[in-house]
């Protein structure tokens, strides 16, 4: 039986990338923390600077298996729900892990969570978008995702549906639920292995080796660094009337991926070049992308006071800086 006083904070994906950032925050003011991760995708190396401080304490495993989860839950003060089956490559390859993890794992929280009412902000994403033409995307928008012939909507799919159950709990038994939809975070700890762009450019500039860049190269995206992530979780927190709303968190300065690789190899001084290699050789056939994902972020600056503002050239510099990409 776990022993821990009333008033700890859960962070569940807590070894993960965004995690272990946010983890390192709680524990500099003052939180104690526990983090609950099966390490599929996180690694306990990113804990590394703070493993065995005062206030930290870690469960292995998975969340769904873990029998003492609502008593754990019931004493904490607020939960963090990080814990997901990210990235493209994991997507195509393993699309029954991600969707399995994704719902199940996020039913365990809300459904451990409810009796005591404690307060759960759930991670979602910006794939819930889907395929929608926008030039920039608001949280009350219409989502348009793609047919299930392609495994690639599995991901939003399953992550919109978390979004669905946490409102429905928010609803029906009265569940603080506070939902964000995250749009590209990168920074030190993240790792390319599963298809994420920013840390596979920054990798192969490193080696030598050419920047694949898929398709033409035009479809663009916003970047957020992961800092300015974890700030916006935290005050998000701090913020009850967050509660019973979805808020997109991410930087708006747009570059396409092209662009993204050439900058990349500048920043680096890299004798790199650039290499398109077609969806189709990346992935699977009939793999579909997003041309656009710029994100809107009044909402969450009118509630929260702040927006990400590292610049892109900023990420670029401190991911390469940060290690393990």
């Amino acid at each position: 039986m776990l022993k821990m006083d009333n008033g700890y904070v859960v962070v569940t994906g807590g070894a993960g990338f965004i995690g272990s950032h946010l983890v390192e925050r709680l524990l500099r003011e003052g939180s104690r923390v526990v983090v609950m991760d099966d390490c599929s995708t996180g690694r306990l190396e990113n804990l590394r600077g703070v493993m065995g401080q005062e206030g930290l304490s870690v469960i292995p495993g998975k969340i769904s298996e873990c029998k003492e989860l609502p008593e754990l839950l019931a004493g904490a003060k607020f939960i963090f729900h990080l814990a997901a089956a990210v990235g493209v490559e994991l997507v195509v390859n393993s699309p029954i892990h991600v969707i399995h993890t994704n719902l199940q794992e996020t039913e365990a929280v809300l459904a451990a969570a409810a009796p005591s009412k404690t307060p759960v902000l759930i991670t979602s994403t910006s794939e819930v978008y889907g395929k929608s033409q926008k030039d920039v995307f608001s949280e009350n928008d219409d989502l348009l995702i793609g047919p299930p012939q392609f495994g690639r909507w599995s991901y939003a799919c399953s992550k919109l549906m978390d979004e669905f159950l946490a409102l429905a709990y928010a609803r029906q038994h009265g569940l603080p639920v506070t939902i964000v939809r995250l749009f590209n975070t990168v920074g030190p700890r993240q790792t390319g292995s599963y298809g994420m762009v920013l840390p596979r450019f920054i990798a192969a500039a490193k080696r030598g080796e050419p920047l694949r860049v898929h398709g033409d190269g035009l479809q663009s995206r916003c970047f957020c660094y992961v800092l300015d992530t974890v700030e916006a979780l935290i005050r998000l927190q701090k913020h009850p009337e967050a509660r019973g709303e979805v808020y997109n968190i991410g930087g708006t300065e747009e570059v396409t991926i092209l662009e993204l690789a050439e900058r990349v190899i500048a920043e680096l001084g890299s004798e790199s070049k650039v290499e398109k290699v077609t969806y189709q050789q990346a992935y699977a056939p009939g793999f579909e992308d997003m041309r656009r994902r710029k994100p809107s972020v009044e909402k969450l600056l009118a509630v929260v006071g702040f927006a990400p503002r590292t610049s892109l050239k900023e990420i670029i510099q401190l991911t390469a800086a940060g290690g393990l990409v």
